[in-house]
Parts: structure tokens; C-alpha cells; sequence
């Protein structure tokens, strides 16, 4: 009887060693060694893949969409400032679930469930979310933040890494920069074409400043932003009379929620001091989506369509 019972013991010991094995050895298999990113200054740690994606802005979510990961992506922001996903992302980002129509809650954000968020800066801080305490909600924050092609180039590659896609990023950032020196290429040796952005009126004109993404998009394609000495804001407001001093050869209009482009093209045109414009009067307009100038994706996208729109013969 003794030995009986000695032998189940031993069994139970050794299968039990076995289970504990077992489980060690698959505890380790799906471990992954934890990453750390600068995220424009801030120490961003990731311990392991994120499986529920938070995007805030049009931008960030067809960034997700172009790279293949449409599936990690539970909700999305801002859909307020997007005229709709590129063609050929149209049906992928319509299986994402739209948190928030306009800026993304902290009520919406909180009960989300989500691991990681990928979104915009101005989403965050000041009367935005709060990324520290997301933190203790188990959300991992990646901010995106570029105002050169090299950082934007950065956020994608960090992106690979977290996301185990190092390959398919890496041959996103090579396509982006093959399609901007081709453009460039095309309008070598073109008298640069002075640009006023306008993203709205009012008091004034809303429009990017010299730090701004867009700025660097402009350039890319052959333009000059009228207002690049600004560096202290990436947006501000400026006067009708600063505009008219600085005689812009063409304005690129951004194309979101409201007003409508069609009502700014009036409101451009009716204005006592912007209809003075040479380029009013002859409508050198160029139309582009608010999206398309964030940074994100639409990079190469952006910078041919305003090179189409500065030297149309050009770039026929």
C-alpha cells in the first residue's frame, strides 16, 4: 500500500513538473523583448503587440489602413476633418468604427477598451487627453507629431517595429520617397510659386506657418508658403493686409467638414481685400483635402496633386 502510494505521488510530482514546464516554456514563446521609442522627447516603452487601436485623425487611421493593419484598428477620430480614405483604401477604413466624430472624449476613450493609441498632437494636452493618465488605463500613447519628411519617415518605421511589419514599413517609407524626388525631378529648374494656404477666414486668415507640415509639402512641389517666416505656431491667424502685402500667386484651399470649398471660394472672392489678389481674380485656386496635408500617409499623394496644381502644363 505504501509503495502504491509513493508511486502515485511520484506521478503526480512528475506530471506536474511537466505541466509547469509546459507552461514556462509557452509563457516565454509569446514573450517578445520590450521596445522603447523616442516620441518626440518622450520615452514611449511597448511590452508586447498592441491588439485594440485607438486612431485619432483621418491621417493616423489611413496610415493603419496603408500599412495592413485595418484589423488592430477599434475606433477612430476626427472624421470632421476628412473629405473620405483615398480609393484605394475605401473599403478597408470603412471597417473601422468611428469613436468620435470630432475629437476624440475622454468618456469614449477611457471605456474603449484600447491598448495603444496612434493620433494626432493636438489631441492631447492642454483640454485634450491627457496621455499620463491613459497610461494608467493600460494605453500606450505614440503621438504623431512630424513637421519634417524624416520624422513622419521615423513614425512609420517605429510603427513596423511595434506592429512586427519592419519589411512592409520600410517599403512605405522607399515608395513615399521615390514619388517625391520623381516630382521634384519634373519641376527642377520652375520659378517657385508663392502660396498662401487657406484653411479659413474670419477675422483674418487661418493658414499655416512656417513649421507647419504643409510648409514642407509645399516645397516639395514647388511652392513657397508665403507665410514660412512664422515659426513660433504651426497655425495662425493673420491679417488680409499682411496677405496683400506678400501678393500670392496661388492659394491652396483646404477642403474639410464646413464651411463648404465651394462657400470659401465665395467668401475669398467677396472679400474687399483678398478679391484685390491677381490670383483671385484669375482663380488660381487649388482645392486640397485637410487630410492630405497632416502628416501621415498621404505624403507623395499630396505633393503631386499640388504640383499639378502650381505647373499644370508640367505635369501633364
Amino acid at each position: 500500500m505504501k509503495k502504491w502510494i509513493m508511486g502515485v505521488l511520484l506521478l503526480a510530482v512528475i506530471l506536474g513538473g511537466c505541466r509547469s514546464s509546459s507552461g514556462e516554456t509557452g509563457a516565454k514563446a509569446s514573450a517578445q523583448p520590450s521596445m522603447t521609442f523616442d516620441n518626440y522627447g518622450r520615452k514611449v516603452v511597448v511590452t508586447k503587440k498592441p491588439s485594440k487601436v485607438l486612431t485619432f485623425g483621418p491621417n493616423a487611421t489611413e496610415l493603419f489602413v496603408a500599412l495592413g493593419l485595418t484589423d488592430y484598428v477599434i475606433g477612430n477620430s476626427l472624421d470632421n476633418h476628412s473629405r473620405g480614405p483615398l480609393p484605394e483604401y475605401k473599403e478597408e477604413y470603412a471597417k473601422i468604427p468611428e469613436l468620435t466624430y470630432g475629437s476624440a472624449t475622454r468618456e469614449a476613450v477611457i471605456s474603449s477598451g484600447a491598448d495603444f493609441i496612434y493620433g494626432i498632437d493636438w489631441e492631447f494636452g492642454g483640454d485634450g487627453l491627457d496621455v499620463k493618465e491613459l497610461a494608467d488605463f493600460g494605453m500606450t500613447t505614440y503621438v504623431n507629431r512630424a513637421t519634417t519628411y524624416e520624422q513622419m519617415y521615423q513614425e512609420i518605421l517605429d510603427l513596423g517595429k511595434i506592429f512586427r511589419i519592419e519589411d512592409k514599413a520600410a517599403a512605405f517609407v522607399a515608395d513615399q520617397k521615390d514619388r517625391i524626388a520623381a516630382v521634384k525631378e519634373k519641376i527642377s529648374g520652375q520659378k517657385p510659386v508663392k502660396v498662401l494656404v487657406y484653411d479659413s477666414g474670419g477675422d483674418g486668415v487661418f493658414t499655416a506657418g512656417g513649421t507647419n507640415f504643409e510648409t514642407l509639402l509645399i516645397e516639395s512641389a514647388g511652392g513657397k508658403n508665403i507665410f514660412e517666416d512664422i515659426t513660433d505656431k504651426q497655425w495662425t491667424t493673420v491679417s488680409y493686409e499682411e496677405v496683400l502685402d506678400r501678393q500670392p500667386d496661388v492659394i491652396v484651399i483646404h477642403d474639410y467638414d464646413a464651411p463648404s470649398l465651394e462657400q470659401k471660394i465665395k467668401d475669398i472672392k467677396k472679400d474687399p481685400a483678398l478679391s484685390q489678389l491677381d490670383c483671385v481674380k484669375n482663380e488660381k485656386f487649388v482645392a486640397i483635402s485637410l487630410e492630405s496635408v497632416l502628416p501621415g500617409d498621404r505624403m507623395a499623394y499630396t505633393v503631386e496633386t499640388l504640383a499639378k496644381g502650381f505647373y499644370p502644363e508640367v505635369m501633364k
